[in-house]
């Protein structure tokens, strides 16, 4: 990872410096008028960093639509894998031994294969053998198939958490891919083309928030639990002074969570020395804890960052972030986070998300 910030990035700091005479950056807002916010999409990355995971379900349908919603997926494709047969149809893959599947091409610089397990997890049935659904048979079962020996160790970690959450293991298959054959077309984004067919998902699940925090308190309880600072970069989109957080040097691995309501927001995995005086990450630690709101203070058209679920600030997201990890620089302010250690997670309950420190 490259951990220096570019020319383009100093030189916007230096200046910064000189023409207001005290330290500011991209992460030093003033608070937004609330008809001036305007919340937007998820900034465009640079660069792709491309993954392939396999996914069977059930019907490949309404599992191809789902993760088409998800931020981050850069094409779905339906298909039959892991039969006994190098080719197969539609109407032989109950004789040849093929599942239906989705081949699911993702950015890793944006979204984690620990989160595409998550949301596999949420629409599948993991106690049923050879059925999703109304539908059944061993085209139907369901499984995980990967390409590479990290996805694999991710998986496998992944798995165990969900069954220590099950209680008992899963009819879920992990293997190797093999004899992958894409479907037909009239199978490919199939409920687009067919509004109103059979589908056995629910595709409101690709809006679930899957690692939430605890109520926001009210303001008045906020005022009289914060200090100062924390309830003014929180609240009022304030900014602490640059190198005065001990986070902007944390190094251990672990995950950063929302100071006020302990949703986790970031992972250690993605967090980098940006040399601009705050806490400096390429990735949120899921696709929906973030919310993007326009900022037009200081004369300037920025991108502030806010907790999805309480709305509280956290900071700016740049494109001056490492190239080989998408681009974006989010510059966060320290007061507005807490570190649970790698060794803590467990005790606080936050085990299911140590996949997520896990290189792909």
């Amino acid at each position: 990872m490259n951990n220096q910030p570019s020319d383009k990035a100093m030189r916007r700091m230096i200046s910064w410096v000189l023409l207001l005479g005290v330290i500011l950056s991209a992460c030093s807002p003033v608070p937004i008028e609330a008809e001036e916010a305007q919340t937007k999409p998820i900034p465009a990355r640079t660069d792709h960093s491309q993954r392939t995971i396999y996914l069977a379900a059930g019907c490949f349908w309404g599992v191809e639509a789902y993760y088409q919603l998800i931020p981050g997926i850069l094409q779905v494709e339906s298909g039959y894998a892991n039969g006994d047969t190098e080719d197969t149809t539609y109407r032989q893959i109950g004789k040849t031994g093929h599942a239906e599947v989705v081949k699911i091409d993702y950015d890793s610089n944006t979204i984690h294969l620990a989160e595409i397990l998550d949301r596999f997890y949420l629409i599948v049935d993991p106690l049923a053998l050879n059925r999703q659904g109304n539908d059944v048979g061993t085209q139907y079962r369901s499984g995980i198939y990967y390409v590479t020996d990290e996805a694999k160790e991710i998986i496998d970690q992944s798995m165990d958490l969900f069954h220590e959450r099950l209680g008992q293991t899963s009819y879920i298959e992990v293997e190797k891919l093999e004899n992958y054959i894409p479907a037909e077309d009239y199978h490919q984004d199939y409920l687009a083309n067919n509004p109103g067919a059979y589908c056995h998902v629910d595709l409101n699940q690709s809006k679930h928030i899957l690692y939430p925090g605890i109520e926001k308190p009210s303001q008045a309880d906020l005022k009289a639990t914060l200090d100062s600072i924390t309830y003014d970069v929180t609240q009022n989109a304030g900014t602490e002074i640059a190198h005065s957080s001990e986070l902007n040097t944390q190094e251990g691995r672990g995950i950063y969570v929302d100071v006020i309501t302990g949703q986790p927001l970031f992972s250690s995995r993605d967090k980098y020395d940006a040399g601009c005086g705050w806490p400096s990450f390429t990735k949120p630690i899921t696709t929906d804890v973030i919310q993007y709101l326009e900022d037009r203070s200081h004369g300037m058209n920025r991108t502030e960052v806010q907790t999805w679920e309480s709305g509280n600030h956290l900071g700016h997201v740049f494109n001056d972030g490492p190239r080989s990890e998408g681009g974006l620089r989010y510059c966060i302010n320290g007061v507005s986070l807490r570190f649970i250690s790698e060794e803590e997670m467990t005790q606080q309950g936050l085990q299911a998300l140590l996949p997520y420190l896990m290189d792909e």
